[in-house]
Order: C-alpha cells, then structure tokens, then sequence
C-alpha cells in the first residue's frame, strides 16, 4: 500500500456561493468609483478656490460670455478699469437698478428672491432676484445658460467671491465684465460706444442709462433710448440721489 495519504475531496460550489461572487467583485469597482468622485471633488475646490484667489487681484482676462461673442462672429471691446477711476455714480447706479441691499446682504437677498418669484408667478415680464454677487459669479466664472446645474455652480462661486473678495472687489469685477452691449465689455468700453468718453467722466443720466440696458445688453442701447429702457434709465437715475444720501454703497466708499 502506498504511504501517501488520501487526497482532499475537491470543494463543492454551493449557489450562495455563486451568488457572492458577483457581488466580490462589484465592490472593488465601487470603492474605486467612489475614490475617483473624492478625488474629482477635492481637485474641483482646490482650482475653484485657487482661480478666485487669484482674480481677487488679477483682472479676469476672458469670459465664457466673451467666447460667446467670438464664436457668433463678433469682436469683443473691453478695457479694465480700477473701481477708483470710475465714476461714483456708476456704481450707485448699479446698485439702484439691480441691487438695493448690495451691502447688506452676503450674496443673497432671499426677499428680492421670494418676491421675484411671486411676481413671476403672476404672469407678465420675467424678474430675476440675483444680486450683483450672483451676476458677478456667473459673469466671471460660469457660461450664462446652463439651468440648475449652472445655477449650483453660481451660489458656490457667489460665496467664495463674498468670503475672499469683498465688497469693493466684486463691484470692480461685475463693472468690468458685465456686458454692456455686443461684444462690448464693462462700463469703460460701454461708456465709449454709448457717450463717447471713459467712464471717469459719466453724468447720473448716463450711469442710470448703463445700468439700465444691463440686464438685457443685446436688446437695448444706452444711446438715445426709447420705450421701456428709457423710463427704467430715468428712474435708475433718481434713485442714484437716495442710493448716495442713505449711504446703500457704503461698503465701497
């Protein structure tokens, strides 16, 4: 007889095991998948908060807007300019015809926002309740459509530009970046196409009529305008007295 014992009886494979073997092998892909969305999330707030870092002192050289206008055959006019060369008024006219709590809130006017949607909820002219926080987000880091997802990304921002920049900084940005007509950038190239002289040198009629084709640059003009625009402007440039005399703009003084 020989000496070797008798080898083991080979393993059955039962179904549960079957069944397990599946589910081993998901779970790898899972954590990876799972360690990746980390990763992507972590590289995403380093850049983000690194790129507000860095326009917090360095004018914003381009925009998605402006690629915009590139890409539909236009050219784009701008020229940066300090909020201290600036007339006073702009802002103030700013601040009267988008923004009346620019210095009070921290990025978000949850009332304008309530009653911007009751408003629109009754039908007539859509209202927006961003503030010119929101604006200067979406202006200097995001595309202008985008839906809800966009809308995500630009409260993100809006918070990073109110904890980094400050006050004076997100007014300096959203003056020289907000679109002021086709293809023209700021309120120095738009004060040149529309009157002809730097923003500088503005009158509270002209700051008001700035201000007032900012929602909807492509569609209205500052130069002699009619209708609506009109009306808006000049009520923009009354109110440019109560935004200065009640000290709204404040923080940029």
């Amino acid at each position: 007889m020989s000496d070797r014992p008798a080898p083991y009886p080979p393993a059955s494979v039962t179904p549960t095991d079957r069944a397990e073997a599946p589910a081993r092998r998901r779970r790898p892909f899972v954590r990876r998948l799972l360690g990746w969305i980390v990763r992507a999330v972590l590289w995403f707030l380093l850049v983000s908060v690194l790129w507000v870092l860095v326009y917090r002192f360095v004018p914003p050289p381009f925009t998605f807007t402006m690629a915009g206008d590139m890409l539909g055959g236009h050219s784009v006019t701008k020229k940066w300019v300090p909020l201290s060369a600036i007339d006073p008024d702009m802002p103030r006219a700013a601040i009267a015809g988008e923004d009346a709590r620019f210095c009070l809130h921290h990025g978000f006017d949850f009332t304008a926002i309530a009653n911007a949607a009751y408003r629109n909820a009754k039908g007539g002219r859509i209202r927006g309740g961003s503030t010119i926080s929101q604006q200067t987000a979406k202006n200097a880091f995001l595309i202008q459509g985008g839906g809800y997802a966009r809308k995500v990304l630009e409260a993100y921002f809006t918070v990073l530009i109110e904890t980094l920049w400050g006050k004076r900084r997100i007014m300096e940005v959203y003056l020289n970046v907000a679109e002021t007509g086709i293809g023209t950038y700021g309120v120095e190239a738009g004060s040149i196409r529309y009157f002809r002289h730097g923003a500088g040198t503005m009158t509270p009629a002209e700051a008001g009529r700035l201000a007032a084709i900012l929602p909807l640059p492509k569609k209205r003009a500052a130069k002699a305008p009619r209708g609506f625009t009109r009306r808006h402007g000049n009520a923009i440039t009354r109110r440019v007295g109560v935004v200065r005399n009640d000290g709204l703009d404040g923080c940029l003084r």
